[in-house]
């Protein structure tokens, strides 16, 4: 049986059109300056289409059936990119890890607390071949894919897909305002719960309450006493801990997070308190 497709560009040691208008409603920044990050674009993108293969050439009897359509479906597939950076995961089960982290852009929520709000709209137009070849640069085996509401671009499906069959471990940080039936299921997804203070508890879609497995997770970011008993409730009524890992996160500024501590200490609540990494390390500037 033939085994996943990987891109591999020869400098790297491994690897893996939906356009929205401008008024689109679209989280870190590049540890690069975005124009090298830019950069890597036009050769990542030859390197790729070296790859395809002509009519004439022998090898072509030896892709697997479907394989080549993939590949070429790849150069025609675009998504609006607002960065991709490397840095370590702030959040999550997968915290500390070194990442590749795809920001798309756009998102059709507002938090009150929102940041990364330059991912809301603009970013550049980049094909799904490009877009892998710049994360295979980095030559890691983890990669985010984020935003902004990655899941409001269509082809966000075919981005986590291909990222799967190139074999990275694939996480999606989602609003939850929007469906993640149709998501690879080897992709773990973060679905965020949002809470009243965030201004968009009424976006909540908990239909994707069914369709998540043990190796998702569920994030609610907290900003006062009366979130944290909000998600407490919601945690009980929906038999959340029986679904999958549960994620408690204070707003920076906001929910000091020692206080938020002694809260799930005294109900003895079954979640993770997570703390932005990230944060910690660099403070809340873009690509870390």
């Amino acid at each position: 049986m033939a085994g996943p497709v990987t891109f591999r560009p020869r400098e790297a040691g491994r690897g893996c059109s939906s356009e929205y208008p401008e008024e689109h409603k679209g989280e870190a920044g590049a540890a690069e300056p975005v124009e090298q990050q830019r950069s890597h674009t036009p050769d990542a993108a030859a390197r790729v289409e070296s790859y395809a293969l002509k009519d004439s050439d022998p090898l072509r009897a030896l892709v697997p059936t479907g394989v080549e359509a993939r590949l070429e479906s790849y150069a025609t597939t675009t998504l609006r990119l607002t960065e991709v950076f490397f840095s370590l995961q702030g959040e999550t089960s997968r915290a500390g890890l070194p990442t590749v982290f795809v920001r798309l852009s756009g998102c059709p929520l507002r938090c009150r607390w929102c940041d990364t709000p330059y991912s809301f709209q603009g970013g550049e137009t980049v094909t799904l071949a490009a877009l892998l070849a710049r994360v295979a640069d980095y030559g890691v085996p983890t990669v985010c894919v984020t935003g902004g509401e990655p899941l409001a671009q269509k082809n966000c499906l075919s981005l986590l897909t291909a990222l799967c069959n190139a074999g990275y471990s694939v996480s999606l940080e989602t609003s939850g305002a929007l469906d993640i039936g149709k998501v690879d299921p080897r992709v773990s997804r973060i679905v965020d719960i949002k809470p009243p203070a965030s201004g968009e508890a009424a976006r909540n879609r908990w239909e994707n309450l069914a369709h998540l497995t043990p190796h998702d997770e569920i994030k609610f970011v907290l900003a006062d006493r009366a979130d944290y008993e909000w998600a407490r409730e919601i945690i009980q009524v929906r038999g959340l801990a029986r679904i999958c890992s549960v994620l408690f996160s204070p707003v920076q500024g906001e929910l000091p997070p020692a206080h938020l501590a002694d809260w799930i200490l005294a109900d003895r609540l079954p979640v993770r308190l997570q703390v932005q990494l990230h944060k910690l390390l660099w403070g809340n500037v873009p690509g870390k």
